[in-house]
């Protein structure tokens, strides 16, 4: 089994990996295919159809947008805000998309995407259809595809039989559970880390693997220094106000003057995350970790090992982002990181046990204690529903990313004063995340229709 780090963290924009980049990716690959279609010139028209958790918290996460966003040909990484809006806005009078090796094709928004209420597809909660059709109506193409959580996308065929994986054998480290990277890590006298390196080399060179690694902290560290900048409301209707700013200020003053708590720590943290998920709400630039609803922790536990902790070293970046990529890799694999599929445990729950293994990684903990630290994060995530209100990325998930780093800081500082003996292995916390995400009603699992998301303020 192998995910690179640059799967597991992929830069792209908010609110949502799921609901966001993966349909404005998935209306990428439907153009890609329709271009190669034999009667491609004889379409002149488009459409979507949002299915599940995609139909029921669409418009919170701005799936929509997404979806006109990636029949305008951009992608996630590549988005240009500014451009974006306008050519939206030209869309939206036009009702006209012009593309490269396609002939003109009518497209509205407002009436072309569908959101269908009614049961979710076959494959997954988070399923969209698209399709093509000729000057009479018939349809020329359809495509239908799901979107799996973290940005990663794919059809109903490869969902119902995957593509074969490359062989084992094929990779210096090939660990499909935890119990194997651990047998490897003795075996090798490797860290994680260092495994995961290995692993990533085999097909990219060093320096490409290093600038990448680069580039994934810069748009990080990037992330939180908006997010402490920035001031108002957040985009949605429920008023939500950004507040990292406010308690950035309060813990810069309080500890220029001396008077900061013990406790601050944990402020420290949870200033960090939400600043990136305040960012995230408002559709900015952001790193899945593993997914967009999660992407404050793993920057948070960074950026406080870097600023806070006793004998930091900026050169450990690397090895703190592959360690949390190789266990981000193992639970994608074994249970979800899919909010839809798994509930909130899949992502914020995930998102704690990379940080906490990143952090033991960094603070001198061994394969076994890295192990144990992502163990104790995910156990104490586990039931975790995903219940965002008005189906927006932003209460109860901004402060959530903050309790989360919380607990990663604790899980590794925990696992670091033992030995990395435990009871409960994480390959049995992976499986039983995995069993609590299928066995969780679906009203609980990223669709809006319980917990938090219906026990809301009466105005």
């Amino acid at each position: 089994m192998f995910l690179s780090v640059f799967d597991v963290f992929k830069i792209g924009i908010g609110p949502s990996s799921s609901h966001t980049m993966g349909p404005m990716t998935a209306a990428g690959h439907f153009l890609d295919l329709l271009r190669q279609h034999p009667s491609r010139h004889e379409a002149v028209a488009v459409g979507a159809t949002l299915y599940g958790s995609l139909a029921f918290t669409g418009k919170g996460h701005a799936t929509d947008r997404a979806v006109a966003l990636g029949l305008l040909g951009w992608t996630p990484a590549e988005l240009d805000p500014d451009e974006a809006e306008r050519q939206l806005d030209a869309l939206g009078t036009t009702h006209l998309l012009r593309l490269d090796g396609l002939p003109p094709l009518a497209f509205d928004p407002t009436t072309d995407i569908v959101f269908n209420y009614g049961p979710p597809l076959p494959g997954h909660a988070n399923g969209l259809v698209f399709c093509a059709r000729g000057a009479t109506g018939a349809e020329l193409l359809s495509e239908t595809y799901y979107s799996i959580g973290g940005g990663f996308v794919v059809t109903a065929q490869e969902r119902e039989a995957p593509p074969a994986a490359a062989a084992a054998s094929s990779w210096p480290y090939p660990f499909a559970t935890a119990a194997t990277m651990l047998r490897m890590a003795r075996e090798s006298g490797l860290s994680i880390a260092q495994m995961k390196r290995a692993n990533e080399v085999h097909r990219q060179s060093p320096d490409e693997v290093d600038r990448g690694l680069a580039r994934l902290w810069s748009v990080m560290n990037g992330c939180i220094e908006r997010g402490l900048g920035q001031e108002g409301e957040l985009p949605g209707g429920l008023r939500v106000r950004r507040r990292a700013a406010t308690i950035h200020r309060q813990l810069e003053a309080e500890r220029l003057a001396n008077r900061s708590q013990p406790h601050a720590s944990t402020d420290w943290l949870s200033v960090y995350a939400m600043a990136v998920n305040e960012e995230n709400a408002a559709g900015g630039r952001v790193v899945t970790s593993p997914t967009n609803g999660a992407a404050g922790v793993v920057p948070a536990v960074l950026r406080y090992y870097l600023d806070h902790c006793i004998g930091a070293e900026p050169e450990k970046v690397a090895d703190f982002l592959l360690t949390a990529a190789a266990i981000g890799g193992l639970i994608k694999h074994n249970a979800s990181i899919s909010g839809a599929e798994a509930g909130c445990q899949g992502e914020v729950g995930s998102a704690a046990a990379m940080a906490a293994a990143g952090l033991c990684a960094v603070l001198g903990g061994s394969p076994e204690q890295v192990e144990n630290a992502a163990e104790i994060a995910l156990e104490h995530h586990l039931g975790m529903t995903c219940d965002p209100a008005a189906g927006l990325v932003q209460v109860p998930c901004i402060e959530r990313n903050g309790i989360g780093a919380i607990k990663a800081v604790a899980a590794a500082s925990l696992a670091l004063r033992g030995d990395g003996s435990h009871f409960m292995p994480l390959d049995n916390c992976i499986e039983a995340m995995r069993q609590t995400g299928e066995a969780m009603n679906e009203r609980f699992k990223e669709t809006s229709l319980g917990g938090l998301a219906v026990n809301l303020p009466e105005c």
